[in-house]
């Protein structure tokens, strides 16, 4: 155990000390409800717009972050890592084929959640995590937010 030498010339990782069965069960029982920080940053965002009527977390089919049910409007808040966002991610040099079928694996579900959301009625908005960080970004989802809450015909989208 302990650390071994790669192939590479300088690279040094460490060995993993459980088998891929036992990686893979134990990965597999991590279940996140959410980044909570980003989470949080996002309600700040609607409390500061006056943006009301939403839920977090509800039961339903894909697990969205936030829901505004009387409009049928569903939030995702997608972080960059694990959703492998075109601009942000950078597959871990260790065991990068792990992460290319588990970030793979996520985007097609996203996929699968937003085609199914919408086929049942639902209006999704997908959030990559870095837009919250810019105020130009904030104002990007922000705006979007109030167009789909205002089709819906919701007078209290805030604004």
């Amino acid at each position: 155990m302990g650390l071994r030498g790669s192939d590479h010339l300088g690279d040094w990782v460490m060995a993993d000390w459980l088998t891929k069965e036992q990686r893979s069960r134990n990965m597999a029982s991590i279940r996140s409800t959410g980044n909570k920080s980003t989470e949080a940053q996002f309600l700040k965002i609607l409390r500061a717009a006056k943006i009301w009527g939403w839920r977090r977390r509800p039961k339903l089919k894909g697990n969205p972050d936030f829901v505004f049910n009387e409009q049928r409007v569903t939030v995702f808040i997608d972080g960059c890592f694990w959703h492998g966002c075109p601009r942000c991610y950078k597959m871990p040099r260790d065991n990068r084929s792990y992460w290319k079928s588990k970030v793979e694996s996520n985007r097609r579900r996203d996929r699968r959640t937003t085609k199914l959301l919408r086929s049942l009625g639902w209006k999704v908005i997908r959030v990559w995590e870095h837009t919250l960080k810019s105020s130009v970004g904030r104002e990007s989802v922000l705006a979007s937010l109030r167009s789909e809450l205002g089709k819906a015909g919701r007078s209290r989208a805030g604004g």
